[in-house]
């Protein structure tokens, strides 16, 4: 018996899931490089989302190891951005 086009795999599915979160983290990263406003929140929400997507449908190895590796370089990223716009309102003022 051969699958069906059109129907897809529970296997597939949740690995394309996992892409669409990896290119939503690393997005908003490009975004805060970019001094975008807001973006340090949209980050951490899309890594808040990683984490609770890894955590509902577990899978061996990639996702969970990917996770460990980007999140302290994304909040080191958000608390760079953070300080650096703190410091130039200081400035401002």
């Amino acid at each position: 018996m051969t699958a069906r086009k059109g129907v897809s795999r529970p296997c597939s599915s949740r690995r394309h899931r996992g892409e669409r979160v990896k290119d939503e983290v690393y997005r908003q990263m490009f975004l805060l490089e970019e001094s975008r406003p807001g973006a340090e929140m949209g980050l951490a929400l899309a890594l808040l989302q990683a984490w609770m997507a890894a955590d509902s449908e577990p899978q061996p190895g990639g996702e969970l190891d990917w996770l460990k590796k980007i999140s302290p370089i994304c909040l080191q990223m958000i608390e760079a951005s953070l300080q650096g716009s703190e410091s130039g309102r200081q400035c401002i003022q």
